[in-house]
């Protein structure tokens, strides 16, 4: 599908369309939820730009496919529209994310202590996606006070958070970079 137009001027009082065409504002907490997944899926971009040709970067834009349909099951006003089968997540998907994190922590020694964020530009890029996607899931559960918002994707983003940090560490694992641990400097 070819996009011939991308500005409306529908959106410039302040509003925007759901799935559905049910408008709301641009400040909704609906809204803040699927624009911080989109957020989400921006730094994972990046990540994966800045990754080599491995089975996690391809992790990464299977991730990305994944948040196009948490944003669009975000984005569905269930109490006026129904959701489309875009707005599911294919089955498995939380369990995928689960057996990743595994597979990964199987491969790393064994180090105790906070690690700060950081590392390799590429295990930092991971963090910093990691806490948007924390952010993402505040901003959902905000929104499943209010809304009707399915188990799967809250599951989805908390195990993809877990995934991002797994991967942050292997990256800087692989990399052989040394990661930093906290150390409290009140003692």
């Amino acid at each position: 599908m070819k996009i011939t137009k991308v500005y409306t001027r529908t959106g410039d009082k302040g509003t925007t369309s759901l799935v559905g065409g049910v408008r709301i504002k641009k400040s909704d907490t609906r809204l803040e939820a699927y624009g911080t997944v989109d957020e989400l899926s921006a730094h994972l971009g990046l990540l994966a730009a800045m990754m080599g040709e491995d089975d996690n970067r391809q992790n990464i834009i299977r991730i990305q496919n994944n948040l196009f349909n948490v944003c669009t099951h975000l984005a569905t006003d269930q109490s006026q529209t129904p959701l489309y089968p875009s707005a599911h997540l294919a089955e498995g998907e939380v369990e995928f994310l689960e057996q990743e994190v595994d597979r990964l922590m199987k491969l790393l020694p064994e180090r105790q202590g906070f690690v700060l964020p950081g590392g390799t530009p590429t295990a930092a890029q991971a963090h910093v996606a990691r806490t948007v996607c924390r952010r993402a899931e505040r901003r959902i559960a905000a929104l499943a006070e209010v809304a009707v918002v399915g188990d799967e994707i809250q599951q989805y983003v908390n195990r993809l958070s877990d995934y991002l940090f797994v991967l942050a560490k292997i990256i800087n694992f692989n990399s052989g970079q040394n990661e930093i641990i906290w150390q409290n400097a009140c003692k």
